[in-house]
């Protein structure tokens, strides 16, 4: 029986724990997550995914502040665990910590490394262009996303995924490969293997600034731009004052007009780009909720029922 801690944080992470604890050759009693933080307008303290799933099947959560605390190194240590387990928990790992456990800690990250190490996988592959990502089973060490991989699995990515869909695609394959990887390690079925200095790309941080539409762009780009930040923070731009998010296009025909002119053709919301036309088909307007592509043809004060120029910054 493998003892493992888990640490983890959001949502992306619930699949993984859930793996871990319904296998009969694992033993996971304790979980590490963030402590609970204020979310929502009314900036009430809210649980992480990762404790509520935690708490619904018995297990004993820990929240640290920090895992630089000696006493949490020291009640690690002292446990004597198989594996430490980390999906996106949101703490950096102590040399220590790193080392304590048994076979090491094993992360799941959301991309082939060593291309797109970092905070942003998900989105920066959408954006990028790319046609395929995955998720990479590694052996953690002092680095950013710089460990050794055990192993890797891939999904396609086309011109329609977005980062919600590509979101919960990863989640779902992450666990069964991770619970795999984990029983190989242990006996010894697998090795480490050196990520590629020359392949390595990273993912930053989403700025608001990235969001923002340049309607005078390849309608390809744009398209992955918009896609890619669906859900948060959502594509922007603006129509006059108005600031209205995109989430959802594919490729249109019809008139071509000059870039960023939002209008209505019968059953369609279109945008011109510099190279061709868009369909809009999820959006959502200021104080509003997001508008379906059925809603929006019905809306009966949006700025498509008149031919509007959208910009970059509020007229």
């Amino acid at each position: 029986m493998l003892r493992v801690l888990f640490a983890g944080t959001p949502d992306f992470a619930v699949p993984t724990l859930e793996a871990l604890i319904k296998d009969p050759e694992i033993s996971i009693q304790y979980v590490l997550t963030q402590p609970d933080r204020p979310s929502g307008r009314g900036q009430k303290l809210s649980e992480s995914a990762v404790k509520r799933c935690a708490i619904t099947h018995g297990l004993e959560v820990r929240q640290p502040e920090t895992l630089k605390d000696p006493a949490e190194v020291d009640w690690i240590q002292k446990q004597h665990f198989d594996a430490l387990v980390v999906v996106a928990y949101g703490q950096i790992l102590r040399t220590d910590v790193l080392k304590s456990p048994r076979l090491g800690c094993l992360n799941v990250h959301a991309s082939l490394l060593p291309r797109w190490r970092g905070a942003a996988p998900l989105q920066r592959a959408i954006e990028a262009g790319d046609t395929e990502t995955g998720v990479t089973i590694m052996l953690m060490n002092e680095g950013l996303d710089t460990g050794p991989i055990l192993t890797t699995e891939s999904v396609q990515i086309d011109e329609s995924t977005t980062t919600a869909k590509l979101h919960d695609q990863l989640a779902k394959l992450g666990g069964p490969l991770l619970v795999d990887t984990l029983k190989k390690l242990n006996n010894g079925s697998v090795s480490p293997v050196h990520q590629s200095d020359q392949e390595v790309s990273y993912a930053h941080k989403i700025s608001t600034e990235d969001a923002c539409i340049d309607w005078n762009q390849d309608r390809h780009i744009i398209m992955r731009q918009i896609h890619a930040f669906n859900p948060i923070p959502g594509a922007y731009t603006f129509a006059a004052s108005a600031r209205m998010k995109v989430f959802l296009v594919r490729e249109a025909d019809g008139d071509y007009k000059k870039p960023g002119t939002l209008w209505k053709s019968h059953q369609q919301i279109l945008v011109s780009t510099r190279t061709g036309n868009l369909e809009i088909l999820q959006c959502q307007l200021p104080g509003g909720k997001r508008l379906a592509q059925e809603q929006m043809i019905s809306h009966q004060t949006a700025p498509w029922n008149q031919d509007i120029v959208l910009t970059r910054l509020a007229v």
